[in-house]
């Protein structure tokens, strides 16, 4: 386990039931950004409650390394972005059904959300430009239906 992952007090269960450390970057987008925890029971009417918001899929960050430096930019987003958009992050027990319902396959991600209806999902670590460009991009876009998730059910989640 990274010690990054170590330095931090807070878990949260796994399906399986062993509890997870919560990585202190992805922690203090809560505590520090104003970014709301969200559950597959609340993530609905978090996503309804009017305007543009961002869903984190942060995935297993030993999985999944990019996940922290998403976490790292999320809070430079919310900067260059002022008050466009707010941020909830899935609990981990709860993002395969969140990424299900939005149909993103991939972690980490970003799902964009307006007004409740889907908009888009952004997945991966890109480049700062990028970055900056496909968020200013899912900002103006109109609400579609979310795709759906196809997964073989004997592939890993990180295939894609």
């Amino acid at each position: 386990m990274s010690s990054e992952l170590q330095q931090t007090g807070a878990t949260l269960p796994l399906q399986v039931g062993a509890p997870v450390a919560i990585p202190p970057l992805v922690d203090r987008l809560v505590s520090a950004h104003g970014a709301q925890w969200l559950d597959s029971d609340d993530v609905a009417a978090w996503a309804a409650e009017g305007g543009d918001r961002i869903i984190f899929l942060v995935g297993d960050p030993v999985r999944f390394p990019e996940a922290l430096d998403v976490a790292v930019v999320l809070p430079e987003l919310l900067a260059r972005f002022p008050q466009r958009f707010r941020v909830g992050v899935a609990r981990r027990e709860h993002e395969d059904a969140i990424a299900r319902r939005y149909g993103s396959i991939r972690w980490p991600a970003l799902v964009f959300v307006r007004d409740g209806g889907y908009v888009t999902t952004l997945s991966g670590m890109l480049d700062w430009e990028v970055f900056v460009e496909r968020v200013a991009s899912a900002l103006d876009m109109p609400t579609s239906r979310a795709p759906i998730a196809l997964r073989n059910g004997n592939a890993d989640a990180s295939c894609h």
